[in-house]
């Protein structure tokens, strides 16, 4: 069995104190993650899609004062490397698990938000033992079920885009044909996969066909779920069915707030994150 090393890269200082910004090689990626405080109980942090550990900077300097706070940049995200190949969440979680391990947290605090959320999720119902409490915020991982107008929309999608690529093919036409494609695919595809490349796109298409539902009831670390009242990204509703259906699990409301409540109002939620992790 192969040991995987951690390099510590260099010791910092910056708005939120000292650190450590360490390398570790985690599933086969390079991660990037930085460490904070040397005291208290560990606490990680997982950032959004598109986001990554400067999204957590007024939480880091808040909690690393009686905590020992980890942070991440997902492969793909920051200044961590790809995916060695197109991930979905258990190889997202993979790639986490190492890191604990590496970072030596043993039993950890989890805090998430968004697509931090499905990992964090995933961990907690298939390694329970990493787990002890988890504070999710605009979790995502929960499939929304298509309107009829959606449906049709993708079912034109899927109609175009299989002719084109049948006409990439073509010697004459084929280079028009994939730029076609790509017009088709801005046309339909969201924000977030629009700012991906086409290996990219891949990952993001496996971690979003995932529905996440089913391990809610498996999930026993006790959870505290914060949510923006007027998220569109991961609606309220969302945040309303993990409370019902993870076992402990408790839902703070922020008014008038949107997917990143918990950075616009972030005294807000490190008094509350404080509350529920003592």
């Amino acid at each position: 069995m192969t040991r995987r090393k951690t390099h510590i890269i260099l010791r910092k200082q910056s708005g939120k104190g000292w650190g450590k910004t360490l390398l570790m090689q985690a599933n086969g990626a390079a991660v990037h993650a930085e460490t904070w405080g040397d005291q208290g109980t560990p606490v990680l942090l997982l950032h959004g899609w598109g986001c990554a550990i400067g999204h957590f900077d007024p939480i880091i300097k808040d909690l690393q004062k009686d905590y020992r706070v980890a942070a991440l940049d997902f492969p793909g995200h920051g200044t961590s490397s790809r995916p060695p190949e197109p991930w979905g969440v258990p190889e997202y979680a993979a790639c986490v698990k190492e890191v604990i391990g590496q970072l030596g947290f043993g039993k950890c605090d989890i805090i998430a938000h968004s697509f931090g959320g499905r990992v964090a999720l995933w961990l907690a119902a298939n390694e329970p033992e990493l787990v002890n409490r988890m504070i999710l915020t605009g979790c995502a991982g929960i499939k929304k079920e298509p309107t009829e107008a959606q449906k049709k929309k993708s079912a034109a999608f899927q109609r175009k885009k299989k002719l084109l690529q049948g006409l990439e093919k073509a010697p004459v036409i084929g280079g028009a044909a994939e730029k076609m494609l790509e017009k088709l695919r801005k046309k339909y595809g969201s924000a977030d996969y629009n700012a991906l490349d086409p290996e990219m796109r891949k990952t993001f298409v496996k971690v979003i066909s995932q529905d996440l539902r089913p391990l809610l009831p498996r999930i026993q670390a006790s959870t505290l779920l914060v949510w923006g009242e007027n998220d569109t990204e991961t609606p309220l509703w969302m945040g309303q069915v993990m409370e019902k259906e993870i076992p402990d699990a408790g839902l703070v409301l922020f008014e008038n707030d949107d997917h990143f409540a918990y950075l616009r109002q972030w005294p807000r939620f490190v008094a509350v994150a404080r509350a529920f992790l003592k």
